[in-house]
């Protein structure tokens, strides 16, 4: 990238709002990763018409553009990897721009924050399921470019369940709508289903439509204590097919459990193998009450020792509290933590905690594991000493053998965190030569020049 181009972009933006220098190219150089890769100026677009502009002046000149929204992801989807231009998203384009209560549904800019559009739509008695556990700073954008999951996703699925339509800049500057407000349409390819968990590597986007659902009048929390992980297992899939969909089915192992007491005290079984931890939601009282008496009969038919009810907001924050505090406290374990989002059918999770406890044996490292288990994605974390070139080489090698054996089950290398850099190298296990190829069409016919992201994905 040329001075001359940094002028150029400049005016397309107004001064003011594009920037090289160290303090700005600093703070957009890294992502969750804690990975750095510096961007060689940072671009603040005002609206869908600036973004058009930059891509095709940077199209025309080949400078790699990155779209950012909060930088809070976990595999390096936000990093400038071959310097160029970082375009972010969250400074002026974060508005929501319409909450159509007719046909519940919201239009949002994307760098509008998770949080604030589930605030808003539950202030008119709607609601926006999908909780990443970034929802308090995560962009919609962000959700919508690596599909985010969340806690929710038991019942309500993830993101790309919620995306009726999108507008985009493609990297010549042209602008798409793919979608419509409407519940069925059939019409033309899906393009918002290729844009969605595409990591910016394919288009901006500078507009989503989301599906709203009507808010839930009640809810009830419970937390299950289990003699092993196995038995915690079994009773998530049995529970799951019993008829009974939870909210949410959130589990720690006992390292987790253990390390969440040793941070935290807070009273949790540290003897027991597993905890789960469940939410169930309805319009009537009755009907909470048969879901939870459902899920205690379930969880005690696959051993459960202790099935605790929480039954009031304090109780229902205590027994939260350690999945959502799970992963600050793991670090008692290592100075590094090598964090993957494996996914496997729910059927699978015994089988496959098993065989993560196999390869912590086998290469002597500390794997504690916990997420969300109601819909198969298990967050592993393989516990290193950053510092210790042997310890980290021993914690790659485990993680390789761990994506081998998610794939063998069924399984996917991601279930939310995304590709992005760290996981490319692995792409092949999971992904054929023709499937790489079509993926790598794909990525041709809308980015010739590969100005878009680049390097993400082994694309």
């Amino acid at each position: 990238m040329t001075e001359q181009n940094f002028k150029d972009i400049e005016a397309i933006v107004g001064k003011g709002e594009c920037f090289s220098d160290k303090a700005h190219l600093s703070a957009y150089c890294y992502d969750a990763t804690k990975e750095r890769k510096y961007p060689e100026c940072v671009v603040f677009p005002h609206n869908e018409e600036e973004v058009s502009a930059v891509l095709k002046y940077c199209n025309a000149h080949l400078v790699p553009v990155v779209p950012r929204g909060a930088g809070s992801g976990f595999t390096g989807g936000a990093l400038a990897v071959n310097g160029g231009v970082v375009l972010a998203l969250e400074k002026y384009m974060n508005q929501i721009l319409e909450i159509d209560m007719e046909n519940m549904v919201a239009r949002v800019q994307p760098g509008v924050v998770n949080m604030q559009l589930q605030k808003a739509v539950e202030a008119v008695g709607l609601f926006y399921p999908p909780d990443p556990a970034s929802e308090h700073y995560s962009t919609l954008g962000g959700n919508v470019s690596e599909n985010a999951g969340g806690m929710r996703a038991a019942k309500y699925g993830i993101t790309k369940d919620f995306v009726m339509a999108l507008r985009a800049v493609l990297p010549n500057g042209d602008v798409i709508r793919a979608g419509k407000k409407t519940i069925k349409d059939v019409a033309g390819y899906n393009i918002a289903g290729i844009l969605i968990a595409s990591e910016g590597t394919l288009g901006v986007i500078t507009e989503i439509t989301l599906k709203l659902l009507s808010k839930p009048k009640f809810k009830q929390s419970a937390m299950g204590v289990f003699p092993s992980i196995q038995s915690a297992m079994n009773a998530v899939y049995k529970t799951m097919a019993s008829g009974v969909t939870p909210v949410a089915m959130e589990f720690l192992d006992n390292l987790s459990i253990r390390a969440v007491e040793e941070k935290f005290n807070k009273g949790l079984p540290r003897d027991a193998g597993a905890i789960l931890i469940t939410e169930v939601d309805g319009n009537l009282p009755e009907e909470i009450t048969y879901q939870i008496n459902k899920i205690q009969e379930k969880f005690q038919e696959n051993g459960a020792v202790d099935f605790i009810k929480a039954n009031n907001e304090q109780e229902e924050a205590d027994l939260w509290f350690a999945r959502k505090n799970a992963s600050p406290s793991i670090t008692i374990y290592g100075s590094k933590k090598l964090n993957e989002d494996i996914t496997v059918p729910r059927s699978k999770l015994p089988e496959l905690l098993e065989k993560i406890g196999e390869v912590s044996k086998k290469y002597g490292v500390v794997i504690p594991c916990f997420g969300h288990t109601g819909d198969g994605n298990v967050h592993t974390n393989v516990m290193v000493d950053g510092s210790n070139p042997q310890e980290l080489e021993k914690g790659h090698k485990a993680i390789e053998e761990i994506f081998k054996i998610t794939v063998e089950l069924g399984g996917t290398l991601s279930g939310e965190h995304g590709i992005g850099l760290s996981k490319a190298p692995f792409m092949h296990l999971a992904f054929s030569r023709e499937e790489m190829q079509l993926f790598r069409a794909i990525k041709q016919a809308f980015d010739p020049n590969n100005i878009l992201n680049p390097g993400k994905m082994a694309l």
